[in-house]
């Protein structure tokens, strides 16, 4: 309902089934997939360097300030959640904008999902940050898929426009804090 920009308390039944029907679709379509990465940082006052990789951004700093490592992440829902967009969004525009928002909430649950996985492994993890963020520009994906192999590994390709496809796709970078 987030996704959508409509009250969680709404009775419009025709609303409610058609997202039971566009979730229930996602679920039977999707394949998920992550890859993460641990690495040694330092953190400036407006950079997070990696090596010989900087991630030029004063709010990226500010979010990792303290730590000294992160986990950089990618996460995908598959190709055949575009292909469900464009197919909808030819043929039924309202089955395409809730079903936009199933995916969205479901790359969301898989983010998620994983962190709980680092939890579990004993990480106190900051709140994640992906190129687009305020002053990351969205150009820095290039970094993350180069340091990560996005592509080779999960399948996610970057465009000339640094959007990703498939579409329903994550990268980002969590800060870890020191124990």
């Amino acid at each position: 309902m987030r996704y959508l920009r409509t009250s969680s308390k709404t009775d419009d039944e025709r609303l409610l089934s058609l997202i039971d029907e566009c979730c229930s679709e996602v679920n039977d379509c999707v394949k998920p997939k992550t890859l993460h990465r641990i690495f040694d940082c330092k953190v400036t006052d407006d950079s997070l360097i990696i090596g010989d990789v900087s991630f030029h951004s004063k709010r990226l700093a500010d979010t990792v300030k303290g730590c000294s490592k992160v986990c950089i992440f990618g996460a995908t829902l598959g190709t055949e959640c575009d292909r469900l967009l464009r197919t909808y969004g030819v043929t039924d525009i309202s089955k395409s904008a809730v079903l936009q928002a199933c995916l969205a909430s479901k790359i969301e649950e898989v983010c998620d999902s994983l962190e709980d996985t680092l939890r579990a492994e004993g990480m106190n993890l900051r709140q994640r940050y992906s190129p687009g963020y305020f002053d990351l520009d969205i150009k820095e994906n290039k970094k993350i898929f180069d340091m990560i192999e996005l592509t080779k590994r999960i399948g996610i390709t970057l465009t000339d426009t640094y959007q990703m496809v498939p579409t329903k796709s994550v990268t980002a970078i969590i800060g870890i804090e020191n124990d």
